[in-house]
């Protein structure tokens, strides 16, 4: 596991230095978000870099951790339980796309205590979407081909399908919990990769799919058409740098994003404009992931390029009226 994490950030920390930019930082929290401090620090030497989360009720969080292969729940009291570790492909993982070291990515979590965790791992036995279940040991529901990269993911508001963002071949896949074989949802060029990472964070709202683009920068937005198919991609922001994962701000078309790039957090307003509400002033190292549930704002830093103190940070977002 040693040598797989440390393959893991010297990959990262390179690749994610070209998207590195010199923002100017703000000196705190920014409103509509305060309060911010560092909830859990994590253990970079074991692979222990939250990639994505989800908020849970009674203030816990379900974190994958990407170097270690690992889904963890974490209680308001900061204890960590592990749910359940992804195993390595025949190779180690060597052959993974872009990063050449197996991680595990998107998460979604279910009603019923069922999570799903995406796997990056270079493998047709491995790569895909595997379930996580108390009492069990991981199960692939759904295989990937090798050269894809799962990240982020979200169920649809049935939650009988998954749809999954593919940052290396630059398509969506849609995935029936059913057990039917997985299908390219969208193929676009608003999806593709550019040098690094292309469709990244996922999230279904409001009738529509919106993904980020990580190389490029950008928030689209896909409408769901009639029967469930892809429409037009349409770009609604565009300047945030190394974006990666992001979460609406209730049932508004505001939201709240991680700029792993710039070690950043930023609020996107409806019109596409932004601002910068938490930055290292506040503990970010590398923001990957964000989740709000009620007021309470979560984000994940996995310190990839920063290589200290990867962490999951708390605050409160008010509410604009």
């Amino acid at each position: 596991m040693r040598n797989g994490t440390s393959a893991l950030r010297a990959v990262l920390a390179t690749a994610m230095a070209t998207l590195l930019t010199t923002a100017p930082l703000a000196q705190a929290a920014t409103w509509p978000v305060i309060h911010p401090r560092v909830h859990s620090y994590f253990d970079l030497s074991t692979g222990q870099q939250p990639e994505n989360i989800v908020a849970l009720p009674g203030e816990e969080v379900e974190l994958s951790f990407a170097g270690s292969r690992q889904v963890a729940r974490i209680r308001p009291d900061g204890s960590l339980t592990l749910r359940g570790t992804l195993p390595l492909p025949p190779d180690g993982g060597t052959s993974t796309p872009v990063l050449g070291t197996a991680i595990a990515t998107g998460l979604v979590h279910m009603g019923n205590g069922d999570s799903y965790v995406g796997y990056a791992a270079g493998s047709p036995t491995h790569t895909g979407i595997w379930r996580i279940r108390d009492g069990a040991p991981p199960v692939r529901i759904a295989a990937l081909p090798a050269a894809s990269f799962p990240n982020g993911m979200a169920a649809d508001e049935n939650g009988k399908t998954l749809f999954v963002a593919d940052s290396a071949l630059g398509v969506i896949w849609r995935i029936p919990l059913s057990g039917n074989a997985p299908t390219k949802w969208l193929d676009a060029p608003e999806l593709k990769p550019s040098g690094f990472l292309g469709a990244n964070g996922l999230r279904v709202h409001q009738g529509s799919l919106w993904v980020t683009n990580m190389d490029h920068g950008t928030l689209v937005r896909i409408p769901f058409q009639r029967g469930g198919t892809a429409g037009v991609p349409e770009i609604r922001a565009s300047g945030l740098d190394g974006i990666d994962d992001f979460a609406f701000v209730g049932r508004s078309q505001t939201v709240v994003a991680a700029l792993n790039g710039a070690n950043q957090v930023a609020l996107v307003d409806p019109d596409g404009t932004h601002q910068v509400v938490l930055t290292a002033a506040d503990g970010l190292t590398g923001p990957t992931s964000v989740a709000i549930h009620g007021s309470t704002l979560w984000v994940t830093s996995a310190a990839f390029v920063i290589q200290r103190d990867p962490n999951l940070l708390k605050a409160r977002i008010v509410a604009r009226g």
